[in-house]
């Protein structure tokens, strides 16, 4: 998919400014509520998230809304499944023209090459991203799942096993942002759990400020609470487009 000036495969993400790197996550349960929020940020933004609640309640129409008014959509769906069946998901998803996909490492080596090799048989499919740790889970709800290692230690064994199936693009914590973007030069980050200084973490046990995350290497940036249950949302955007336009001066 083309985003206004550029395309997704030939430039990287860090070329771009701040209000190109922030995607704003649309949490909402219906497609009236996501719109609404569209509708105050499109002036800040370019990307906007669509994720399961508000996937389920509208499917690809919501994601077609969303671009006729001129924005990119990730697609955060966290496909994890049988090969096929992930397979036939991306074919019924790419039909709505977002511009990012998630499917979850964790489905494994068959699956991710699947996806993969799907997503590159067809014309407008979205990039994929692979879901490495969730930034929700720390090292004791890792443990309880029977993972061994640490987060930052399953989110490299994971992105590695992407990788070798052709996917370029990771979603991680940005703890994970140094190693990644040393490990996989090529490849873009999505990073979400970003809570500006002093925000509340709430359910994200992984978090960094957008200062940081930028200054990491992050391609991308994902805020959803942040922004979207603000006063005023477009402030609290602007907010955080400001420290990231300070962090890459720096």
């Amino acid at each position: 998919m083309n985003l206004p000036g550029f395309d997704v495969a030939d430039i990287r993400a860090s070329a771009l400014g701040a209000r190109e790197r922030l995607i704003v996550a649309l949490d909402v349960p219906n497609g009236n509520q996501a719109m609404v929020l569209v509708q105050c940020l499109e002036n800040l933004v370019q990307w906007f998230k669509v994720g399961l609640e508000l996937y389920l309640a509208e499917g690809n129409s919501i994601v077609e809304r969303i671009r006729e008014r001129g924005h990119s959509v990730f697609l955060d769906l966290k496909l994890h499944d049988i090969p096929n069946t992930v397979s036939g998901a991306i074919r019924s998803v790419s039909a709505s023209g977002a511009g990012m996909l998630t499917v979850h490492a964790a489905g494994g080596h068959a699956m991710l090459a699947a996806a993969q090799e799907t997503a590159e048989s067809m014309p407008a499919a979205p990039k994929l991203l692979a879901v490495t740790v969730l930034t929700s889970m720390d090292q004791a709800q890792l443990d309880a799942t029977g993972v061994s290692g640490s987060p930052s230690e399953q989110v490299l064994r994971l992105a590695g096993l992407a990788y070798e199936t052709g996917l370029r693009g990771f979603v991680a914590g940005s703890q994970e942002i140094p190693e990644l973007r040393a490990s996989y030069p090529d490849s873009t980050l999505v990073i979400p759990g970003i809570r500006p200084a002093g925000v509340q973490a709430g359910d994200q046990k992984r978090v960094a400020t957008p200062a940081s995350a930028m200054a990491d290497g992050a391609d991308y940036l994902v805020v959803g609470r942040p922004i979207t249950k603000a006063p005023d949302p477009a402030a609290a955007a602007q907010a955080i487009i400001d420290e990231m336009e300070a962090a890459a001066r720096t």
